[in-house]
């Protein structure tokens, strides 16, 4: 590991120097964008972000959609030694407001979608960026204009050890997001142990994301670590849909899917999913919440494209526990990627034996020192230097393989025993009917029930369901009631957003 780097030197500019420049780094609506192309418009942000007074470790917030401005811009702040954080384009102005609070960012970098709502948050005090047309304000200035006029050499300014580069924020499934910084050893050990060493991505990989690019998990795929072999990335700046992933596959032929879940059910759900033709893509990367075997076995039945499941974190910057390309086991989330231990632990912290289930905890080189001001939660969250304590309940065979049993704080004690709630959705799933659904514990008269929230295509009833789970779990784990939703909340990261479902309406 070096003393010094710098992260665009390292994945955008070291492409020049190999001969790739003119190999395309990026695919999207304006066609490709070269190696060259994106240094080129990197350094020339750079120097913008420089007469602006971008310091090194100043912070800089991206509210960029899907795009080479955004990906120039997250390599530009880089390439000047600021520390990179990104939010969400569809945030309200609520929620930015706490992103700018909460960060302290000297520039803010939007677009014609976020500016609006940005200056309702409050940006006058801030020196805004704003990619396409747009009429300004007093404190905003056109960057696409101020690029242009811009140098297009600038020297990559070095990062050490301690410094700190980047910010990934948690999902906020379970409360405001908390940023966890990272130095350049994170991206740079996560391209090598997991990109490279699990995955095999080589110069001929072009992936498509599902997430949109300020997931960390979708960003690290598309945009730095296929930069690290030559790859190419895509990028649309629209939300993403089942018909708008079918519409790229077909139009780029990608090789990778970095997809989650929640939009696996929907592609299988669509109505044209079998006129699909998937057979350009080697892989399905699914992260960001569990993947229930029984949609995965529908996933394998319509597609027939492997799906390598795994489990990471922001705490630990990216993925930590993965299947293997070839040996994929349906209802496991993989083995250690290495650089990786791990321990499964019992409340007291004491190690459980194989095949019992306990909460996961993380040691390696990509873990975040702490939660940037939350020192409380940091103490619980991390209990020892590069160790994460996950919440996220697992079990582990003879095999060494690891099986997700859902988090500990989602446990539900019905009839005085502890039920898993994933545990139900992984059974329910498997119906014909259902799409997705969550299980969550309702307080009935004092006593916890299970609730179970399901989007259906068919004609289930919620009798029907009931007694669906009924002969395949034991009694106690039969939904109470069964509730139909159009559609499930989820964070901006895609993950279910159980607050939100607590608060809808199910009295009868």
């Amino acid at each position: 590991m070096p003393t010094q780097l710098n992260l665009a030197d390292h994945f955008l500019d070291r492409n020049l120097d190999l001969g790739r420049s003119d190999r395309p780094a990026l695919l999207g609506p304006t066609g490709p964008t070269t190696y060259a192309d994106l240094a080129g418009l990197t350094n020339r942000i750079g120097n913008v972000l420089l007469s602006f007074g971008v310091r090194p470790g100043d912070r800089v917030l991206l509210a960029l959609s899907d795009g080479v401005e955004f990906v120039a811009s997250w390599y530009a702040a880089q390439k000047v030694g600021a520390v990179t954080a990104e939010v969400y384009t569809f945030l309200t102005a609520k929620d930015y407001a706490y992103f700018l609070g909460y960060t302290e960012a000297t520039v803010v970098i939007a677009d014609s979608l976020t500016v609006d709502r940005l200056r309702e948050a409050g940006i006058a005090d801030r020196v805004v960026l704003v990619v396409g047309g747009q009429e300004l304000r007093g404190n905003e200035h056109d960057l696409d204009a101020l690029a242009a006029e811009a140098e297009s050499t600038l020297d990559a300014e070095p990062r050490g050890a301690d410094d700190v580069v980047l910010w990934k924020f948690t999902t906020g499934s379970t409360g405001a997001p908390k940023a966890c910084p990272h130095g350049f050893q994170s991206p740079l050990n996560s391209h090598e142990w997991y990109a490279r060493g699990v995955l095999g991505l080589t110069e001929d990989d072009i992936v498509l994301p599902v997430p949109k690019l300020f997931f960390g998990y979708a960003r690290d795929l598309t945009a730095l670590f296929p930069f690290g072999v030559g790859g190419a990335g895509i990028v649309f700046p629209e939300r993403t849909t089942p018909e708008r992933v079918f519409a790229l596959i077909a139009e780029h032929r990608p090789t990778v899917l970095v997809n989650v879940p929640t939009m696996m059910a929907a592609m299988i759900a669509h109505p044209l999913a079998a006129d699909q033709d998937l057979s350009c893509l080697r892989l399905c990367t699914s992260a960001g919440e569990a993947l229930p075997p029984e949609l995965h076995r529908k996933w394998d039945n319509t597609f027939g494209v492997e799906v390598i499941d795994g489990i990471g974190s922001s705490e630990a910057y990216h993925i930590y526990i993965s299947n293997r390309p070839g040996t994929a086991r349906s209802g496991s989330i993989g083995s250690l990627v290495p650089g990786y231990t791990a321990r499964v632990v019992d409340p007291d912290g004491s190690d459980v034996p194989d095949g019992e289930v306990g909460t996961l905890e993380i040691t390696g080189a990509t873990v975040a020192s702490g939660y940037v001001g939350d020192p409380a939660k940091s103490a619980v969250t991390f209990p020892g230097s590069d160790t994460v304590h996950t919440g996220d309940l697992v079990s582990r065979d003879p095999d060494g393989e690891f099986h997700y049993r859902g988090r500990a704080d989602d446990l539900l004690k019905v009839s005085g025993i502890w039920v898993a709630p994933s545990e139900i959705e992984h059974c329910l799933i498997g119906h014909p009917d259902v799409v997705e659904c969550a299980v969550l514990g309702h307080n009935r008269d004092g006593l916890i029930r299970p609730y179970a929230f399901v989007v259906v295509t068919g004609e289930a009833t919620e009798e029907d369901l009931r007694l669906y789970v009924r002969e395949r779990l034991s009694p106690h784990k039969t939904p109470e009631r069964v509730v139909f939703v159009d559609t499930l909340p989820r964070t901006t990261n895609g993950k279910l957003d159980r607050r939100a479902l607590r608060a809808l309406d199910v009295s009868l």
